[in-house]
């Protein structure tokens, strides 16, 4: 059982660590660290303070699909409970879903609510993610004219928007199926799918909270870029960030390491970005937002759960 346990968290490791040798085998070390000795701390601090946007933008987000569901949270116990679920997906392998679902139940939310919010929010997220990169499509391909691939992201997003369809009906599966545990579960969530994407009210401000996200996150990368002197535009990182964001919610390293860079290198070269200076970029952006995760970490020590915490996190199988 534990070698089944562990086995996901160590292919992962293999596939982190050989991605992070193929990205080191192409830079100059010493050149990388003299990039990262020239960062200009002013706005490394802006980027921090954007990244502190960016949690509060996703409790907005969250709180929104709460609302939609009648999840009854106030703003403050949204913006505790989403930061701490920020801290454990930045220090713990579990990830921080399973920790907010969890944290959401003890506070009072029923078990549906609680797990099924905290799916249509990553549902909201990534959706969000697929559409903006949709829309920068005209700019990236004015920027790079050659780019092949260019039929991707749209197609990604069509699917998206027909699967969020299908997700939405699946409790009108035949009655033969919904004896199955699974698929009355997924009843539920085909209910709650529908409250969140099926209603203008609820859809239409959840989807722009989380583009309005990603652009936010995008900027961030720019006060990184040009702290550290990488001649980009604000545009550049607009078009080339959500495809870097997007590769990294592939779920095959640990905290992204190794598909992070890479994604960031191959990205950022197309704009004639050194590998050294994009490796740098990759890495003050993993260090900010693991820095500005820190403080959920003390939401969720002040909150008085953290006793039962481990337990939970040692048989909660939600984020597995």
């Amino acid at each position: 059982m534990r070698v089944k346990r562990w086995l996901p968290w160590l292919l992962k490791g293999a596939v982190s660590a050989g991605l992070i040798w193929w990205v080191l085998s192409k830079v100059d070390i010493a050149d990388a660290w003299r990039t990262a000795r020239g960062m200009d701390l002013g706005m490394l601090a802006a980027a921090a303070g954007l990244w502190l946007v960016q949690i509060v933008l996703g409790a907005v987000r969250w709180g929104v699909v709460l609302r939609a569901l009648s999840g009854r949270f106030t703003a403050w116990q949204t913006l505790g409970a989403y930061y701490i679920g920020v801290f454990f997906s930045a220090v713990h392998v579990l990830g921080g879903d399973a920790m907010r679902m969890w944290y959401s139940r003890r506070a009072g939310l029923s078990l549906q609510t609680s797990v099924n919010s905290v799916m249509l929010e990553r549902a909201v997220t990534v959706l969000g993610l697929v559409l903006l990169v949709a829309l920068m499509q005209p700019l990236l391909l004015a920027r790079l004219p050659a780019l092949s691939g260019a039929w991707v992201f749209p197609l990604l997003s069509l699917l998206g928007c027909a699967g969020l369809v299908v997700l939405g009906l699946l409790d009108r599966l035949p009655a033969a199926l919904r004896r199955w545990r699974v698929v009355q579960g997924l009843a539920l969530l085909a209910a709650d799918t529908r409250r969140v994407f099926f209603r203008l009210r609820f859809g239409v401000p959840a989807l722009a909270v989380a583009i309005f996200g990603h652009v936010n996150l995008s900027l961030a990368v720019y006060c990184l870029a040009r702290g550290l002197g990488i001649a980009v535009t604000a545009t550049d990182c607009l078009v080339l960030v959500p495809p870097v964001i997007l590769v990294q919610t592939v779920p095959i390293t640990i905290f992204g390491f190794g598909v992070r860079e890479k994604a960031m290198i191959t990205a950022f070269g197309l704009v004639g970005v050194p590998n050294e200076s994009a490796l740098v970029l990759s890495f003050l952006y993993w260090l900010v937002s693991t820095a500005t995760a820190l403080p959920g970490g003390l939401v969720f020590f002040l909150s008085g759960e953290r006793r039962l915490a481990p337990d939970v996190l040692k048989t909660d199988k939600v984020g597995a």
